[in-house]
């Protein structure tokens, strides 16, 4: 090991930080380890793949659209597409030393709903082994927000009014 080398890590190791990025595979396996949870709806398998700090978009004008901010947020999310009985097979992952991008079929299977089936892309940022960030991209973003609007519907507006 060089010099610059051995200082470059024992900064790193002294800021906190990790000098050597994760490789490709390894952070593909962080995102493969999520669908794995995510399929079984294993939230505490969920929460061991993210960042406490974690970010995750959601794009659309739906009840569930928007960044959720922390881990306990994008729980709550998956909980509700649980709920809802969104599933998600992957199609293909590719990587590099700080992110992995997902292709996917989302699709639900609620009876007596209005259903959704299309491709989504989800672009990660990967550290030290976690995801610290995520970001959905639809095919049909008009199609997943007609579903969301059908399984959630918002409070009247004085209940959602009330506790601002």
């Amino acid at each position: 090991m060089t010099r610059k080398l051995q200082l470059a890590l024992a900064v790193a190791t002294v800021m906190g930080g990790n000098a050597m990025a994760d490789t490709p595979e390894d952070n593909m396996k962080v995102v493969q380890n999520f669908f794995a949870a995510y399929g079984s709806n294993d939230l505490d398998g969920i929460a061991a793949v993210m960042d406490e700090d974690v970010q995750w978009h959601i794009p659309g004008r739906h009840p569930l659209s928007g960044t959720k901010n922390g881990r306990d947020e994008v729980l709550a999310f998956f909980a509700q597409l649980g709920a809802a009985g969104f599933q998600a097979d992957p199609i293909y992952f590719g990587a590099d030393e700080t992110h992995v991008v997902d292709i996917h079929r989302g699709w639900s299977n609620a009876e007596g709903k209005p259903n959704v089936d299309t491709i989504w892309a989800l672009v990660y940022r990967i550290e030290n082994g976690k995801i610290v960030e995520a970001t959905n991209l639809s095919a049909d973003q008009d199609a997943a927000n007609a579903f969301f609007w059908s399984q959630y519907t918002l409070a009247p507006v004085p209940e959602r009014l009330a506790n601002e």
